[in-house]
């Protein structure tokens, strides 16, 4: 009987840990990538705008992804949608 108990707890733990290194990936879209924006015409339009962008990079999540500076001059982090070019997620410094 304590040896069923014994793996019980160990199942358990093993459950909980394993989490723990999980990292969230924010999703943007699912949508195929021939719908996206063209990554050259959407960096331009953000320039257009007054963003000055440092990189820009498709997330894992399939995201543009953007660093740089806003109108504002405040350091940024956003995730864009790349189908329609909504922010998703802005980090601002």
């Amino acid at each position: 009987m304590r040896t069923v108990q014994s793996l019980i707890s160990l199942g358990i733990s093993v459950l909980v840990l394993s989490g723990c290194g999980v990292q969230s990936v924010t999703q943007c879209t699912t949508e195929p990538e021939d719908t996206w924006l063209d990554q050259e015409t959407f960096q331009s339009s953000l320039t257009d705008k007054g963003y000055e962008i440092s990189e820009f990079k498709v997330t894992e999540g399939n995201c543009y992804e953007i660093y740089g500076h806003n109108q504002a001059g405040q350091k940024v982090e956003i995730y864009f949608n790349p189908v329609d070019g909504s922010i998703v997620k802005e980090e601002i410094e």
